[in-house]
């Protein structure tokens, strides 16, 4: 068993920090997605994330609404996680510490990446979803 003092704790918020959370021990996964979805609730190109069983995630303050399982501060609208089937999806940009220890190792639906990205370095690259953590039969070498 794992010295409960030896967990890495991280913490993050929204803008305002009006809504702060914490997620314990290491993510299940990172990863960057291009869908339509992180682009439009992210505003950016991808949206970078890691995800953490749902209860290494705890809402520390604040309040929130959610859109589709995604929670945002009800004050500022920043992105807070996406809390589903079992899981914890944390934007890299809530977290505190900057930069993070977290490095992708993966990305989604690179079909919609824009054209003036390459792909990311080492990461298995996804035309669309993948179809579950232990398969990597559907993933497009990197180049």
């Amino acid at each position: 068993m794992q010295d409960p003092a030896a967990v890495q704790v991280r913490t993050g918020s929204c803008l305002c920090r009006g809504v702060t959370f914490r997620v314990c021990g290491n993510p299940l996964r990172v990863g960057i997605c291009h869908c339509a979805d992180c682009r439009k609730s992210s505003g950016a190109p991808y949206a970078a994330y890691a995800v953490w069983p749902i209860e290494a995630f705890k809402q520390e303050t604040g309040y929130t609404s959610t859109y589709t399982a995604r929670s945002f501060c009800t004050t500022c609208g920043g992105r807070v996680a996406w809390l589903s089937a079992g899981e914890a999806e944390v934007p890299i940009g809530s977290l505190d510490e900057v930069p993070t220890d977290l490095a992708p190792s993966y990305e989604l639906w690179v079909k919609r990446r824009e054209h003036w990205l390459g792909p990311l370095t080492g990461a298995a690259q996804f035309d669309q979803d993948r179809k579950d953590v232990a398969s990597t039969a559907e993933a497009v070498p990197a180049g």
